[in-house]
């Protein structure tokens, strides 16, 4: 069995699919493990740790795949890196098929078994490998450093012999896994923390960490998520209903961080421009959804707007990419634990009627498998 890890080409992508801790139990598995030269190095971790660990080094991203049974890598393959992979291949990875159905084709096309590792089934036994949520978590802590660090005014009350620096208020909006760590970074940071989410099952939670719910509780609401976990799409009248509500809140905050995303979708959009300017000079809001599309009006991908009142918006790319170290660490090991649960003999032997492997396999033998990619009209 023989594993490649490949160097992320993507931009703002620093993120690497392996690091020395796996490569050494793939290696403890009787897998050969070859990474191509530089892959970790903006995740601070350089070739020589990866050879100390047992992998080989390879100079090229072709020169790396040649011969592997599994590509691992964090992001789709980019057009120029298609042609490079080898029918029955077996590529774990975001696949992202609804942003870039094309690359998906062209490699199920190719004969190459694709694996995206966002299609994770969400239950207990496969919490270990959930890549989406050990990434979201570490985005919810970067979100908010990032807007305590653009905030021009102090996190916490502190009395002082000058006077009162009152405690910075922060709403989150979206109580998934990046909302829940948004909030318990908020918390410890001093502020005053609400936050918001159509998920009844959150209010507890919420609640949890010290922090305030704010929602419309109507019938709607309290069936709004799915079996998998996730938030469903609500109707627009109750949009209508928690816009109203946020709007009055909204414009009381010093920090918005804003989460909400549905798998497959363009991202809900949660505050409208006259929201925006109902704010305060100085008011910093963090888009975590802004790569699909953008939970704030007015948010651009990788950028900071700075509009006329005053406000901040940031939509910064790849917020977990900002803690390369930590997010490579977790996402390699989302990747191990996966595969080590069907490695026998040395060899990986996927169990097809397997619920996970069911989830996550895209394609097999040329054809596209997955229900979300062959389900007409």
């Amino acid at each position: 069995m023989k594993i490649a890890v490949p160097k992320e080409t993507r931009a703002h992508e620093t993120r690497v699919a392996a690091v020395p801790e796996t490569v050494k139990k793939f290696k403890a598995l009787g897998a050969e493990i070859v990474v191509q030269s530089g892959a970790g190095t903006a995740a601070d971790i350089p070739d020589a740790a990866f050879e100390a660990a047992g992998a080989s080094i390879a100079k090229t991203f072709a020169a790396t795949l040649k011969g592997a049974d599994i590509v691992l890598k964090v992001q789709r393959p980019t057009d120029a890196e298609v042609k490079s992979f080898a029918q029955g291949q077996k590529l774990f990875c975001v696949m992202a098929p609804f942003a870039d159905r094309e690359i998906t084709d062209a490699l199920a096309a190719q004969g190459v078994d694709l694996f995206g590792m966002e299609f994770m089934p969400r239950i207990s036994r496969a919490q270990s490998m959930d890549v989406l949520s050990s990434q979201a978590n570490l985005a919810g802590y970067k979100a908010v450093i990032e807007a305590a660090n653009a905030y021009g005014r102090g996190m916490p009350q502190m009395m002082t012999a000058a006077g009162t620096v009152a405690p910075a208020k922060v709403f989150i909006m979206g109580v998934g896994v990046a909302g829940l760590q948004a909030i318990a970074t908020a918390r410890r940071l001093g502020a005053i923390v609400t936050a918001t989410d159509v998920r009844p099952a959150t209010e507890e939670q919420v609640a949890s960490l010290g922090a305030k719910f704010i929602a419309v509780k109507n019938e709607e609401f309290l069936n709004a998520q799915t079996a998998g976990g996730y938030a469903k799409e609500m109707s627009d009248d109750y949009k209508r209903q928690q816009a109203e509500l946020v709007a009055g809140h909204i414009a009381k905050q010093d920090i918005v961080v804003t989460t909400a995303l549905i798998p497959g979708r363009k991202a809900p959009i949660l505050v409208t421009a006259a929201m925006v300017a109902s704010m305060k000079p100085g008011s910093i809001l963090v888009d975590l959804a802004v790569e699909q599309g953008g939970n704030v009006e007015g948010a651009e991908f990788d950028k900071i707007v700075e509009t006329e009142n005053g406000v901040k918006i940031m939509g910064l790319a790849n917020i977990p990419g900002r803690l390369a170290a930590d997010a490579s660490a977790l996402f390699a090991r989302n990747h191990f634990n996966f595969l080590s649960a069907f490695v026998k003999d040395g060899a990986l032997a996927l169990n097809e009627e397997d619920e996970l492997v069911k989830g996550v396999r895209l394609s097999k033998d040329g054809a596209l498998v997955h229900p979300s990619l062959t389900a007409k009209g």
